[in-house]
């Protein structure tokens, strides 16, 4: 896979190593993940990060730790988990929502759980950077309200709604996060790759872009961006602009735009996130490419990310050899 990296000229790797409350990794916070050898909590016999890393550095490609933060279960409760989860060692710490196991970010000491489990890491290993994407509060399920009530009265007495108190939750992670990272080593770079739009301008008349996604950041995820950005808590945002140019309700040129603004107003570095899984269905051929080259007409912009690395592989339309070779190479 690296040697796949090296050859696309590309000069970073994301990579998921916390993707259910387990590790990649030798954790005391983390049974081994059921991805190594199908079972949560079985040892592979060696240690992937540690290789991955390695590896990684041998190329000259960076190594960014991807985390989820909250995602106990793919589907499925707490039955799926090894003892040792800690779905299983606090399960007053969880809830299920959509079919799924969480960790409920309204509890405090489950954000100290989160942020000691990611330092972990960046103490015993060189990594370049911690990465975590969309998954604060989950996607909101049609018909069922997030089971966080109790909670809410009990934290959440100085806010005027349930809404405020979540996004301060998520708001006192990142920065609790930040601190602490940069602790351990400034030199490793903290960033976000949040679903694409923050917030509708049809929400937010000053702030919001001229989009009419039916999910919204600040308001669905209580993932509140530009507050982060304006805060200095995040050193790079990698916006998932996982659609087309033209896209009536989320249009690609609108919303680089509108990051690329937010991004310079705030010093903070933007990548763009590119869904290369889409370029099959997408009826123009050549769009990946055209969305790299109009990329490079923003200062701001300093390079995109491919989800993912699985998707490139095949070559979809030709794109991979387009991006190196074409006219969009250099």
């Amino acid at each position: 896979m690296l040697e796949n990296v090296k050859k696309w000229n590309m000069n970073a790797v994301f990579v998921q190593i916390k993707p259910v409350g387990d590790a990649f990794y030798p954790s005391k916070y983390a049974p081994w993940s059921e991805y190594l050898t199908g079972v949560q909590g079985e040892n592979p016999g060696y240690d992937p990060l540690k290789f991955m890393i390695e590896e990684a550095h041998k190329r000259n490609i960076e190594f960014h730790a991807w985390f989820n933060p909250y995602r106990l279960t793919m589907g499925g409760g707490r039955e799926k988990l090894s003892r040792d989860n800690i779905g299983n060692k606090r399960p007053e710490w969880t809830v299920m929502y959509g079919g799924k196991l969480y960790l409920n970010p309204g509890i405090p000491e489950v954000n100290d759980y989160v942020v000691d489990s990611i330092v972990e890491v960046v103490k015993k290993y060189d990594v370049d950077g911690v990465h975590m994407d969309d998954y604060f509060y989950p996607y909101k399920v049609k018909g069922q309200e997030y089971p966080d009530s109790q909670q809410y009265r009990k934290y959440g007495g100085k806010f005027s709604n349930i809404g405020d108190w979540r996004r301060n939750n998520i708001n006192k992670l990142i920065e609790k996060l930040h601190n602490s990272i940069k602790k351990e080593n400034k030199n490793v770079s903290f960033g976000i790759s949040p679903f694409g739009v923050w917030r509708n301008a049809s929400t937010d008349p000053v702030r919001g872009s001229q989009t009419q996604a039916g999910v919204q950041n600040y308001d669905d995820l209580y993932a509140d961006i530009l507050y982060w950005m304006d805060k200095h808590w995040i050193d790079y945002v990698a916006p998932q602009i996982y659609w087309v140019r033209g896209f009536k309700v989320a249009d690609y040129s609108t919303l680089i735009n509108w990051w690329s603004k937010y991004a310079g107003k705030t010093n903070t570095d933007l990548y763009i996130g590119h869904a290369a899984y889409k370029v099959n269905d997408w009826s123009n051929p050549n769009e990946l490419v055209e969305q790299v080259k109009l990329n490079r007409k923003y200062p701001e912009i300093k390079g995109s990310i491919f989800f993912s690395y699985k998707s490139l592989v095949p070559n979809p339309k030709n794109v991979t050899n387009n991006l190196l070779n074409g006219p969009y190479s250099n």
